[in-house]
């Protein structure tokens, strides 16, 4: 286990150091940030000491450590472009609201998957299971920005029953409910199958020739067993929630790191890019580390893998 732990920290730790350097490149590679800072009518001197005074005439590798280093450690804390603020608590800010986002998105899917898996794999073959199969088949098929548009033309202009924008509980609801729509789609096929396969199990059986309720053996001992891989399931789309926040995010103007990052990419703030994407690419990092390890506590198999 041990070994197993060291791997997967390791390649944690690697993923995200290749990760700053290819954003940090790519920002770089996209043009001159000191000439977004500038007016038009402003002498090319004046452009030149302001190159100087950011250290973007520094060679590339100089200026990522100076980043890294500063990023991290605060010693010369480095600030936004476009905003004259540090970036580390932008950051942090932005991420507080992707992660509700996140959290809201999955709980929701979770809440919905098992009941409805566990109603279509009762009543399989039947109407409502081609109803709720259906369901999730159209889930799976639209994508989440797609459905947030939708949302957002229906449910927010048109009934005018949610606010468009903004960050609040009921400003929650539309990207919510735009993000889970894939993701309940995908935990409800599974929970089904799973279901589907338990229901058939000799212990069932036997618990049925006992005489106990129904309710109680699908409940103990066909729900609870099929949740399992669910639940795990639904840890590894947490981290794809994450990334899907950030594209939901600039539809309704919800404060994530997602509108910070689109935002700060137009004006060439390439402090905020390079460290929005860097702690989100450490929190998925973070999340996928710890899927790995539920993993390898629940199936020894995987240790060695």
């Amino acid at each position: 286990m041990q070994t197993f732990l060291i791997q997967r920290i390791l390649t944690a730790i690697v993923t995200v150091f290749i990760v700053s350097i290819v954003v940090f490149l790519f920002v770089q590679a996209s043009g001159n940030a000191a000439a977004m800072l500038i007016s038009a009518d402003m002498e090319r001197d004046a452009m030149l000491e302001l190159e100087e005074k950011l250290g973007l005439n520094d060679p590339l590798y100089v200026q990522y450590i100076r980043f890294m280093a500063d990023f991290f450690t605060g010693g010369g804390a480095v600030y936004s472009f476009k905003y004259m603020t540090p970036v580390l608590p932008m950051v942090l800010e932005a991420l507080k609201w992707t992660m509700i986002l996140a959290f809201g998105a999955i709980s929701v899917s979770v809440i919905l998957a098992i009941p409805l898996g566990t109603i279509a794999a009762i009543k399989r073959g039947s109407f409502i299971d081609l109803i709720i199969r259906l369901i999730a088949v159209f889930g799976q098929s639209m994508p989440s920005f797609w459905v947030a548009m939708m949302l957002m033309l229906i449910v927010a202009v048109n009934w005018q029953l949610l606010p468009v924008s903004g960050a609040g509980i009921k400003e929650a609801i539309l990207p919510i409910t735009a993000l889970s729509f894939y993701q309940l789609a995908v935990l409800l096929r599974l929970f089904r199958a799973e279901m589907l396969e338990v229901i058939h199990q000799d212990y069932v059986r036997t618990a049925r020739s006992k005489g106990i309720k129904e309710f109680a053996v699908i409940y103990r001992h066909c729900m609870q067993n099929a949740a399992l891989p669910v639940l795990t399931m639904a840890g590894i789309q947490l981290s794809q929630m994450m990334l899907g926040a950030i594209v939901i995010e600039p539809i309704f103007a919800w404060p994530g790191i997602g509108y910070l990052i689109i935002g700060s990419v137009m004006y060439r703030d390439y402090p905020v890019v390079v460290g929005g994407v860097m702690i989100a690419g450490m929190l998925v990092t973070t999340i996928n580390l710890l899927v790995d390890i539920l993993y390898g506590q629940l199936d020894p198999r995987i240790r060695v893998s």
